[in-house]
């Protein structure tokens, strides 16, 4: 792995602490899914973090959607340098996170928290999604309304694809779209497949689980007892799941 010069060249807040930026840099090609090694010289010091690409890889700027963390090394930095700030980026994309590692099926869930949608969003502009699945439902579980953002490339999403659906769950207030609570709730009590109206079956569903350690551990728990096993290479399954802080 070598270090690339990359420059900010793009950033948006969509709230006091969650905010995307876009990068420019010559990287060897990637996968939707995938991740990048990114990071900022400080006291001398290379400080780096692991973030997913939002963006489709075909685009020439490297989207990234992140939190900024009170006391973290580099997100608040990224939230306050100035636009067109000299970045580090490893020149090789990482991980394994991405469609070629999920077998066709007819329904594709994809199951996500907080910025953990980064990806998915990368994988939904890809048309080896609508290639490979009958139907997608995409799922993100946020505290508050003002975490669900991106509505304009998920309406769009919407409309280009008929058989997409977007299903937002709203824990700490009442929702304006979509269910009040948590995923894994949403999953034991059925209300998750009431509302999207699909039959959560490992004969018809592939599951994709990226967010929060507590929250994909517990989920995939909950699909292994509806017979989903975990997807590898050498023994195809229903689920691929993704660590994401």
């Amino acid at each position: 792995m070598q270090w690339l010069k990359a420059k900010l060249v793009e950033r948006q807040f969509w709230t006091e602490t969650l905010f995307s930026i876009k990068v420019e840099a010559k990287l060897e090609p990637y996968k939707a899914g995938q991740y990048a090694q990114l990071g900022m010289m400080m006291d001398g010091e290379l400080v780096k973090r692991a973030y997913s690409f939002v963006n489709s890889p075909s685009t020439s700027l490297h989207e990234f959607y992140l939190v900024d963390v009170a006391g973290g090394q580099l997100s608040p930095q990224l939230a306050r340098v100035p636009l067109g700030s000299e970045l580090q980026i490893a020149d090789h994309a990482s991980g394994f996170f991405t469609l070629d590692e999920v077998p066709k099926a007819h329904h594709l869930l994809m199951l996500s928290t907080g910025t953990a949608v980064g990806p998915f969003l990368a994988m939904l502009q890809e048309q080896q999604c609508w290639q490979q699945f009958e139907r997608i439902t995409l799922v993100q579980g946020v505290r508050y309304n003002q975490d669900i953002n991106y509505q304009q490339l998920i309406d769009k999403i919407a409309e280009e694809h008929a058989n997409f659906q977007f299903i937002p769950l709203v824990s700490r207030e009442s929702p304006e779209d979509g269910l009040f609570g948590r995923i894994t709730d949403a999953i034991a009590t059925e209300e998750l497949t009431e509302y999207g109206q699909f039959t959560l079956s490992s004969e018809l569903c592939q599951v994709m689980i990226c967010g929060n350690p507590a929250m994909v551990k517990q989920t995939r728990e909950m699909l292994k007892d509806r017979n989903f096993a975990r997807n590898l290479r050498r023994k195809p399954g229903q689920l691929t799941v993704e660590n994401y802080w």
